[in-house]
């Protein structure tokens, strides 16, 4: 093993041969319940063994001292050691299990459940020697602090995240979010050192980690942030703990569970309020518990009861629920239909004559892994200052964005322009337009009905009714397709072939 320090390139290269490993045998979706684990497993044996080092050093070879439970961040016994479990031949699986139980076990305040629940004694999914061969890949990367710093660790992450949504089609809008999309969402909402942000769909934890790297990036104090986010795959959940404390993140919290119907973050009887919400909650899911929403405790219905075919504005109304009386302010990425679906009209008109929503903002396409749809950013604030009051800005974003390849992303010029269109919070030709909420059309929020970008020559009612019209045909022919095919397969008796 290489005793200098790891490049990023080399550890990227290192994590990419490990999860191509598992290429074949299991989903690459599922990549992450397995590789993610054992990057966190193999860092935390390495920096205990440094820790150790230390110690030993300090006090002059006393092993008693350096095995010290204070002298460690994490608790690491013999029999659970990375060195331990490379041993092992035979049931690999139910060794590496046994390792990473006893781990969680002795450090139950900080890392009960971060391994996730993976079936590795599951043989006909990973055999011994697949396993060993992972073990043996890891082994090439001396993963302490003198080895891999946080900052190499924490894009190597980033890499493994990027790397597995390019490998496995849809699944990847499980658990990935444009960071440049991120980028822009924390600089518009200008977080603050100290100041609490939560997530209530964090999915790997980007949103909360984004939001700390910008403050260190920017010189400030990025360590007193107070980070919280739920997210209800078990899986998905203990990666993003594992990325928090890979990323240096100390003050966090993340629960597992559903938001919708058991909210984690409480105070008494109430939700816990925040500073700041980010949010990139699943699109338009129809399987959410309207019934209970109806008589939901926390009072999150007071704008009205979404749909049960749309649970967009289920979590719109628990982020707003979630926010500060005074310093609470969001910004969500939603899909387009949320500014102007007739299901939901009565509850958005609500939310708008509350005056909690001060922008909208349209992004352009493909910044979605494998989908060439188009999102908009909501930004709310529960104390708007005088200049925003009782008045929405819309900016028509749709051109910011450069595409390589099939994916794009916002550069910094065009993050900067959108943040500066709104903290000026004035009209914009062909880009940003103030409107008073008296004005507001029918309560619909179609960006092309307020603004447009230049060289868009059609009228914008035209523009508004057409993406209407084509998000309401895609909803009603959904599922259309593979109701065809199960009914030509009954007649007869075969599959179709594309």
């Amino acid at each position: 093993m290489s005793e200098k320090r790891l490049t990023q390139a080399e550890l990227e290269s290192h994590l990419k041969a490990a999860a191509n490993l598992l290429r074949g045998d299991i989903d690459a979706g599922d990549y992450k319940q397995y590789i993610f684990p054992l990057l966190f497993f193999k860092r935390i044996c390495d920096v205990y063994d440094e820790e150790y080092n230390e110690a030993m050093k300090e006090s002059d070879g006393d092993e008693e001292y350096a095995a010290e439970i204070y002298e460690h961040r994490f608790i690491v016994r013999p029999q659970n050691h990375w060195n331990e479990v490379r041993k092992t031949t035979t049931n690999v699986g139910a060794r590496i299990n046994k390792a990473l139980r006893g781990i969680e076990f002795d450090n139950k305040e900080t890392l009960t459940g971060i391994f996730g629940d993976a079936k590795w004694t599951n043989k006909k999914r990973l055999s011994d020697e697949t396993l060993k061969e992972l073990i043996e890949q890891f082994s090439l990367m001396k993963l302490d602090n003198t080895h891999a710093g946080l900052d190499e660790l924490g894009n190597a992450y980033e890499f493994l995240i990027k790397y597995f949504a390019d490998d496995s089609g849809h699944t990847a809008a499980e658990f990935y979010t444009n960071r440049t999309v991120i980028d822009l969402m924390t600089s518009l909402l200008d977080i603050k050192p100290g100041e609490s942000v939560y997530d209530p769909t964090c999915g790997t934890g980007g949103m909360l980690m984004v939001t700390a790297a910008r403050l260190k990036k920017l010189g400030m104090e990025y360590r007193n942030l107070r980070l919280y986010g739920q997210e209800i795959n078990i899986i998905t959940s203990s990666v993003a703990r594992m990325n928090m404390y890979l990323h240096g993140i100390e003050d966090f919290e993340i629960a597992q569970g559903d938001t919708l119907s058991k909210p984690y973050f409480k105070d008494k009887d109430k939700l816990k309020t925040f500073d700041v919400v980010l949010a990139n909650p699943p699109y338009s899911i129809k399987q959410w518990d309207r019934a209970l929403f109806e008589n939901d405790p926390y009072n999150r219905n007071e704008y009205g009861v979404p749909p049960q075919g749309c649970a967009d504005y289920a979590f719109f109304a628990h982020i707003l629920k979630s926010l500060d009386k005074n310093t609470g302010r969001c910004a969500i990425l939603f899909p387009h239909g949320v500014l102007f679906r007739d299901s939901e009209k009565e509850i958005r008109a609500n939310i708008i004559k509350a005056d909690r929503i001060e922008c909208v903002i349209g992004l352009g396409p493909n910044l979605f892994y494998n989908s060439p749809m188009e999102a908009c950013i909501v930004i709310c604030r529960m104390k708007k200052p005088d200049k925003t009051k009782n008045r929405i800005l819309f900016i028509n974003a749709v051109n910011e964005v450069k595409r390589e390849q099939a994916q794009s992303f916002l550069e910094p010029e065009h993050i900067e322009r959108i943040d500066r269109a709104y903290k000026a919070f004035e009209d914009i030709d062909g880009f940003s337009k103030v409107v008073k909420i008296d004005e507001i059309r029918d309560w619909n929020l179609s960006i092309p009905l307020y603004v447009r970008s230049n060289g868009d020559t059609s009228t914008v009612n035209d523009a508004s009714l057409l993406q209407e019209k084509y998000l309401e045909w895609r909803r009603h022919s959904e599922g259309l397709y593979q109701k065809l095919d199960d009914l030509l397969a009954k007649l007869t008796g075969q599959g179709v072939n594309a």
